[in-house]
Order: C-alpha cells, then structure tokens, then sequence
C-alpha cells in the first residue's frame, strides 16, 4: 500500500512540474513572462588579462529582444568574427538570457608586412589587430608560416635584442636577420639548437658584433662566415 501511495505521489509531482515548464515553454514563445526577453549577455573568456570590449559590441542585442527571437549560429558567427577570436560559442540559458564565451589567440610573437605589426599566435595565426610600433619584447617574423612556430620563438627571444626578423625559407628552414645586417642560415634539423650555439658563441666571442654578412649553420659539422 505504501509503495502504491508513493508511487501515485511522484507520479502526481512528475505531471505537475511537466506542466509548469510546458506553460512556462509556451509563454516564453508567446512573448510572455520574464523569461521571453533578454535581460542580460554574460560574457567569458579564457583570458582574463584581455580587453572584450570588441566582443561586447559584437554581441550587443537591442532592448527588451525576445529570447527566442535570435538566431544563435547568426550571433556566434558574429561574435567569431572579432579579431583575435580562436572560437566561440553562444548559448541560450534556462531564464531566457544569452552567455557567450570565447577562447583568444595568445599572441607569443609579432607578423609584419614591412609596414604594420600583427600579433602572432603559436599556431601561426595572424591576428587582424596591427599597429605601427613594433614591441621589442617580441620575435618578429615575415613571409609565410609554418602551423607551429612555439618553439623556434621561445629559442629566437633569446636573441630578441640582436634579432631584426625572421623568415620561413622554402617552407622547411628558417634564416634570422640581425639588426646589423648579418644573415643567418639555420638548418633544418633542430634549429633551436643551432640557436643555441650561435648564442654561445656571441656571448663568447661577440659574433654578432663583428662586421659579417652571413653565418651560415646549415651543416652540423662546421660554422662557415662570410
């Protein structure tokens, strides 16, 4: 008897609360109710250090919008489209308002085009956010990219200083450019070593210093200078 009971109970709570959320469904459609209108877009990111000023502009709704009047694939494609976005999502919460968050590309180095500079990620994504002050804390690089540039980045910073660009050398090698006009010819395996050495050498010997053309490192066995 007491399992018939409490049985009939929750089967009696089950159909109430199945007919509150369908009435409250229906009413948000129709427009009605606290939850048919945007109150409010909650925006996040995986960087807290970043200015979402652009996001918010992108993700701006008029006043009193209904909730289910939006379009959220329309939304996000906006939203994703804000320089320096790597992904997005947008999504429609249970009280009718919007949350939006975004994951930013997070800029390692600098791309230019002789003109502007372009903050870089590690994948080799350009970011649509230039300026004409180059930051000297940064590796620059030109040309076309590889998909990965993490690594050759954080060996080049060493020489941040002496380093006036970089560039991607039929897509296999790298050559670095110094300030004072010397080339340098990095092999193709393991240059971050080679960076290595040349480091060694500078601090040693001050060979980037001297008056060079060329350092060519492309054989492992020998260091040819011109």
């Amino acid at each position: 008897m007491k399992k018939s009971l409490w049985f009939w109970l929750c089967f009696v709570i089950a159909i109430i609360f199945a007919v509150y959320f369908s009435v409250r469904i229906v009413m948000t459609g129709m427009g009605r109710g606290t939850n048919a209108y945007i109150n409010n877009i909650s925006i996040s990111a995986d960087q807290s250090d970043k200015d979402l000023s652009a996001i918010v502009a992108a993700a701006t709704l008029a006043p009193n919008t209904p909730s289910y009047s939006i379009d959220l694939d329309m939304l996000n494609e906006r939203v994703s489209k804000v320089p320096g976005i790597k992904k997005s999502a947008v999504r429609r919460m249970p009280n009718g308002n919007i949350s939006v968050r975004v994951a930013l590309h997070r800029a390692v180095a600098l791309w230019t085009d002789g003109q502007n500079f372009f903050p870089l990620s590690a994948d080799g994504t350009i970011v649509n956010k230039p300026t004409d002050v180059r930051d000297m804390s940064h590796v620059v690089f030109r040309g076309k990219l590889p998909d990965d540039i993490a690594q050759i980045t954080n060996a080049a910073h060493n020489l941040v200083g002496n380093l006036d660009y970089m560039e991607w050398i039929e897509n296999r090698r790298w050559n670095m450019y110094t300030n004072s006009g010397i080339i340098i010819m990095l092999p193709e395996e393991n240059p971050t070593a080679a960076i290595g050495t040349l480091i060694s050498l500078h601090n040693n010997h001050h060979i980037l210093d001297k008056d060079l053309k060329m350092i060519d490192m492309r054989d492992s066995a020998r260091i040819l200078v011109k």
